[in-house]
């Protein structure tokens, strides 16, 4: 029986916020628990970053958003993902997210919201039990 491919999780930076010390340490906790991570630096633009996540056929997109911009950011990626077909790909987000924000983010297609002090392990588990099945032909 052949082993099923590792999920692979593109960590994004989006907008000016020059904080990336938290997207790094997720990124090392998932490369650690046996996923592929793309990380793709700082100040990325919504198109830069879903660009990416098609080039590089990832399962999960997570963003890291510290700077407040996220009601802006946030609908585009999605607008994007929807426009290249790409909506199958699982969005989280983590930071500093207002909870008067975080229903309005989920209804745009956000599947979890981390905030800080959020275990490494439950947004691995999450992203494991979330991300959509790999190689399927749907008919």
């Amino acid at each position: 029986m052949t082993k099923p491919p590792p999920i692979r999780v593109l960590v994004a930076k989006p907008g000016l916020d020059g904080h990336d010390r938290g997207a790094k340490i997720i990124a090392r906790a998932l490369r650690d628990a046996g996923m592929e991570v793309i990380y793709t630096g700082l100040r990325q633009t919504p198109e830069m970053i879903v660009s990416a996540a098609i080039q590089e056929d990832v399962d999960c997109i997570g963003l890291s958003i510290l700077s407040g911009a996220h009601n802006v950011i946030v609908p585009r990626i999605t607008a994007l993902l929807r426009e290249q077909k790409a909506e199958d790909i699982l969005l989280v987000l983590g930071g500093t997210i207002p909870d008067e924000d975080q229903p309005k983010l989920k209804e745009n297609g956000v599947s979890a919201i981390f905030g800080p002090g959020t275990p490494l392990e439950t947004t691995i588990t999450f992203i494991r039990e979330n991300v959509k099945p790999r190689g399927l032909l749907l008919s």
